[in-house]
């Protein structure tokens, strides 16, 4: 019987387990000890490389695109008639209108926490309270001090003056869906309000204002991403750079469409001179699973798989020493096995 098996059968299975997401191969069965003097493939490879120490890592690339990131839905909470709205691919900015409502500005304000109620004298302290200060702030208006959770006289009073400076009736006070509130400046996607319809309703898809990489992965891939790590970005058109994972949302997908539940990255580039001049690109977005430092390795042609299970590599004189894998990366595959030294020739397909 013979004790081994053709290595360009071995390469293509070991390129497919790789490009099927199965690329960290996980520790094999060794080999027994009779196998040593298993005698080198039948075609005879005159080609041999020697094993080195490396720095591996288990990369692997999905297609993106640059934009700036994931759209989200906007919807006013305002009652009226929508009388006015942004250009598309216009940029709003703390204090500016998002739209207008019976011809009255309805404003953006930054915070991760929406109006959830009419804010007045009297009322209750809340984390709301905080947010229209900490605006109120920026814009210039500071009658009340320092913010806090707190409505007081004087925060009615910074608010009377900032009504004046936006054209709105000064009253004091402020209802929760008088502004729009979000995490920072926006940037108008799209449209879906229509002017004369409900400003209580639907009215655009927006993103951030800063260039970003969206990816689309399979549930599959979930272990590529990893909030706040690193990604190396190739942008067509563009130069080369990275990129950071700041954002991740799911989608439930459409069975009755073949449509699988997918994670969206948000991936923001590190060097915006990279994408300079672009409004979109298409990107490879590499991503790195894990690293090895000072491993040895050797050409994945140089695998040798065994009958009995596990592998191994053939020396150019001839002996087979059987190993264990680790990860794949760039043709390269960490081994380790008894008698396996830096420097040593092996034999090899490529």
């Amino acid at each position: 019987m013979k004790r081994r098996v053709n290595r360009k059968i071995l390469i293509a299975a070991l390129v497919a387990a790789v490009v099927l997401g199965t690329g960290s191969v996980v520790v094999l069965t060794r080999v027994a000890s009779n196998q040593a003097n298993a005698a080198p493939l039948q075609n005879n490879p005159s080609k041999t490389a020697s094993v080195k120490k490396a720095n591996l890592a288990d990369q692997q690339s999905v297609s993106g695109q640059l934009g700036f990131g994931a759209e989200r839905a906007l919807a006013g909470r305002k009652s009226g008639t929508i009388t006015g709205l942004p250009n598309q691919g216009a940029v709003i900015d703390q204090g500016k209108p998002v739209f207008w409502s019976d011809a009255k500005p309805v404003p953006l304000f930054y915070g991760t926490m929406p109006l959830y109620r009419d804010l007045e004298s009297g009322m209750s302290n809340g984390p709301d309270v905080k947010v229209v200060e900490e605006n109120l702030a920026a814009l210039g208006f500071k009658d009340f001090g320092t913010p806090d959770e707190k409505f007081t006289y004087y925060t009615a009073t910074a608010l009377k003056k900032w009504q004046k400076a936006n054209g709105l009736e000064q009253t004091g006070k402020l209802g929760s869906g008088d502004v729009v509130v979000q995490p920072g400046a926006i940037r108008v996607s799209s449209l879906t309000g229509q002017l004369g319809a409900p400003a209580g309703g639907d009215l655009m898809k927006v993103t951030g204002t800063e260039r970003a990489v969206t990816v689309e992965l399979e549930q599959s891939k979930q272990r590529l991403a990893k909030q706040g790590e690193k990604v190396e970005l190739s942008i067509t058109g563009g130069k080369p750079t990275t990129g950071t994972i700041t954002g991740m949302t799911r989608t439930s997908g459409d069975p009755n469409q073949g449509q699988k539940p997918k994670i969206v990255l948000t991936i923001s580039v590190d060097d915006p001179k990279a994408a300079e001049g672009l409004d979109t690109a298409n990107v490879t977005a590499l991503f790195t699973v894990s690293k090895k430092q000072n491993v040895l390795a050797v050409p994945i042609g140089a695998l040798l798989a065994l009958n009995e299970g596990g592998y191994g590599v053939v020396t150019e004189d001839g002996k087979t020493i059987p190993v264990t894998v680790g990860i794949f990366a760039k043709g390269q595959v960490e081994v380790q096995g008894d008698g396996l030294r830096e420097g040593m020739k092996v034999v090899t397909t490529e």
